[in-house]
């Protein structure tokens, strides 16, 4: 005789997982697509004048605000995709943090509810902190 209770448990679990490593690859993958389509107009547009390293320059305006940056894409700037496209790159490991707090919280297991709480803090007080 089977225990259901424990095969439903272990069937919802391997749910989870599957739906954390399709976030994963799905961030990853639509990334990609971004930062390609981004690049591709930024040189059909003419975006290949050669750079002068030796002296530093700051990030263009329309690169450092959210704001702009979304102007950007309603205009389909190159630019602006590619860094819609980094910043997808740099919010699915979050995503996927902020989802194993759900798991854990269903899963009832305080400690690592609060450890990944913790790190879930952590990368957004590291992400909201750079942008000022």
């Amino acid at each position: 005789m089977t225990d259901r209770p424990a095969l439903e448990e272990e069937a919802e679990l391997h749910r989870t997982e599957v739906l954390v490593s399709t976030v994963l690859r799905v961030g990853v993958l639509v990334s990609a697509a971004l930062v390609a389509v981004g690049l591709v107009i930024h040189l059909a547009r003419g975006g290949t004048d050669p750079k002068v390293f030796a002296h530093f320059t700051r990030v263009p305006f329309d690169l450092e605000h959210l704001g702009t940056m979304v102007h950007g894409i309603a205009h389909l700037r190159g630019r602006s995709i590619v860094q819609l496209g980094l910043l997808v790159l740099i919010a699915t490991p979050v995503v996927r943090v902020a989802m194993s707090v759900g798991v854990f919280v269903r899963e009832r297991d305080g400690t690592y509810i609060v450890i990944t709480l913790l790190v879930l803090g952590a990368l957004l007080f590291s992400l909201t902190a750079s942008l000022r």
